[in-house]
């Protein structure tokens, strides 16, 4: 029975004391001011999340636990409610802390995903992929063009299919739920990103081969899971020493050729593999 801003409102008075304007202020950061005085039966689910939002952000808490605080948002509204959370994160409104996967991560986690498909013979696009973060895959593509490290077009005049491409690392199967339709943007590598791309892929690889060829891990849901951690944490001198220390292997566990780095060269590793070779002439 209580309005959107009586819910907010109602946090304050169980902290401290209730302040009128400072709960309006909360709304109108997730774009309900509007909506103020419209009770829960009258604002729909996503604008329900975001009352909840504000109540959750109008005391400056410590710590804010959020079970997937953008469930019942659009993109547009996802959006709003992550740069809430990233500039309380950031100290841009209170020195808070949220636990989550920082944007650097994700956009490897990315760069893998668009590198897997590339390598076989499958293109990348936005609502085809299939990666966990904090950014919806979209937005943090677009930060990724941004940053220089990706290309988006426009599917062009000629058609083309899709196949099921499997991602041990994400633990999915592409397309998953996504039928034949096509993505709404294809993406592409830029030089940066192809050579980012590229070490990501190297240091897990190479993680899987340490793990089954030295260590002699069987369990292949742990060798991936530990792949997938080692492929964020280790230095390029780490990873030239594991690569040296395998006799820089050609391929992973599994038979995907690890592209080569500097040692390789200086050992006389070198190889260039199909994939390697054409997309370099990209």
């Amino acid at each position: 029975y209580l309005t959107a801003l009586e819910n907010v409102m109602l946090a304050q008075y169980f902290h401290s004391m209730t302040d009128k304007e400072e709960a309006l202020g909360a709304l109108d950061r997730v774009g309900l001011k509007d909506r103020a005085d419209h009770l829960p039966a009258h604002l729909s689910g996503g604008e329900q999340q975001r009352v909840c939002i504000a109540r959750a952000l109008i005391n400056d808490p410590t710590i804010i636990l959020a079970d997937e605080p953008t469930g019942n948002l659009d993109a547009k509204n996802e959006e709003v409610v992550l740069r809430q959370l990233r500039e309380l994160h950031h100290g841009k409104i209170a020195s808070q802390q949220i636990f989550t996967m920082s944007d650097e991560t994700q956009f490897d986690e990315v760069l893998e995903e668009i590198w897997t498909l590339h390598e076989n013979g499958e293109l990348a696009e936005v609502g085809r992929m299939e990666v966990d973060g904090a950014l919806p895959v979209a937005l943090a593509v677009d930060r990724m063009e941004e940053l220089g490290l990706v290309e988006k077009r426009r599917h062009g005049a000629a058609d083309h299919t899709h196949k099921d491409i499997l991602n041990r690392c994400h633990e999915a199967i592409h397309p998953a739920t996504h039928t034949h339709e096509h993505g709404e943007f294809i993406v592409d590598f830029t030089a940066a990103g192809r050579q980012r791309a590229a070490d990501v892929i190297r240091r897990h690889r190479l993680a899987e081969r340490l793990f089954t060829q030295t260590l002699k891990v069987q369990n292949e849901e742990e060798i991936e899971q530990q792949a997938c951690k080692f492929e964020h944490i280790l230095s390029p001198e780490v990873t030239d020493k594991i690569c040296a220390f395998l006799g820089h292997p050609d391929s992973c566990p599994h038979g995907s050729p690890i592209p080569a780095g500097e040692c390789c060269e200086k050992a006389g590793h070198v190889r260039h593999s199909e994939f390697e070779n054409i997309r370099a002439g990209d």
